[in-house]
């Protein structure tokens, strides 16, 4: 595979990434308990959390579009890897609140951005 087409694949896999971040993180806001394991009662916590992670992953999600619609790839691996620690902050609070669909997610989106962070750096 050449550096254009790893590029795209990328460009395309992080694109993806912070759709789906992002719309998890919309869907939340509408529906906070989504997330929560069944029985569990949404309350102004629940509200709260869900506020505070749109505050932070939408325009994370917004910013991570528009560089690479713009092809400014001289600032997308810090942004990618900021994306990157987010998910893995993700991760812990997953596993701490024992939600494998949130740990496993958050997981694999934090390993992708700090991954490709590290490959748009090396260009």
């Amino acid at each position: 595979m050449n550096s254009s087409t790893a590029q795209a694949i990328l460009i395309a896999a992080n694109s993806l990434a912070s759709l789906i971040s992002a719309g998890f993180c919309i869907a939340g806001m509408i529906r906070p308990g989504l997330a929560l394991p069944r029985g569990t009662t949404v309350n102004g916590g629940t509200h709260l959390y869900a506020n505070a992670y749109g505050a932070r992953a939408i325009p994370l999600a917004a910013v991570t579009l528009a560089l690479f619609a713009m092809g400014d790839r001289s600032t997308v691996a810090p942004v990618l890897a900021v994306a990157g620690l987010a998910q893995i902050g993700d991760l812990a609070i997953g596993v701490q609140q024992r939600n494998k669909g949130m740990a496993i997610s958050a997981g694999l989106l934090g390993v992708l951005h700090l991954a490709s962070a590290w490959w748009f750096h090396m260009l």
